[in-house]
């Protein structure tokens, strides 16, 4: 498998992690889902969870099983939003290494394929998800609304090195872009 396969997405949302919803997970067949935290589920400064991102937490868990993996080394921060939230986590996961992510898989005791990788980044969170043969979900950043109109410079540089080496990223395309689904892998 080439690197421009592991950048590859199975379903890219042109908008937040709020607009995956219980029937989106249902099409996959997926149980759980692992979350990465900072610009997935809050901005990087942001230490409390928005009411909008409780309630879907509250509907997803009533689906499928839920983990947070950061790469974010706070306990105080990532420990934090866990907690208010009642989410298993790890921190300092590291990724695109897959350990972490392997341990919230082991304590799901769900198969791999039956589990979404979901997250804001293509060489951290996509690309550790694919390397596991997870399901792998690409949203669009939460950032703090005091600059929602900075770009994403990092995001921008992956989005462009991805598609050079193959990956078809296009943000903002469509509301969903169906790839394939995990029958396909």
């Amino acid at each position: 498998m080439d690197l421009g396969s592991f950048l590859q997405p199975d379903l890219i949302l042109e908008d937040s992690v709020l607009t995956l919803t219980p029937e989106i997970v249902q099409t996959y067949g997926l149980k759980g889902l692992v979350l990465d935290v900072d610009e997935t589920l809050v901005p990087f400064t942001v230490m409390e969870v928005s009411p909008e991102l409780r309630a879907w937490i509250e509907k997803m868990r009533q689906f499928v099983d839920l983990w947070l993996v950061s790469n974010n080394l706070s306990e105080a921060r990532i420990g934090g939003i866990a907690r208010s939230l009642d989410l298993p986590y790890y921190l300092g996961a590291g990724k695109p290494s897959r350990r972490k992510i392997r341990s919230a898989l082991e304590q799901m005791n769900l198969p791999v394929h039956q589990v979404g990788m979901v997250g804001d980044r293509l060489f951290t969170d996509v690309l550790a998800g694919n390397r596991l043969g997870m399901f792998t979900v690409l949203v669009e950043p939460i950032v703090h609304p005091g600059v929602a109109v900075r770009k994403h410079p990092i995001r921008n540089i992956e989005v462009l090195i991805s598609e050079f080496l193959g990956a078809s990223i296009k943000p903002k395309q469509h509301r969903v872009t169906k790839l394939h689904k995990p029958s396909d892998k």
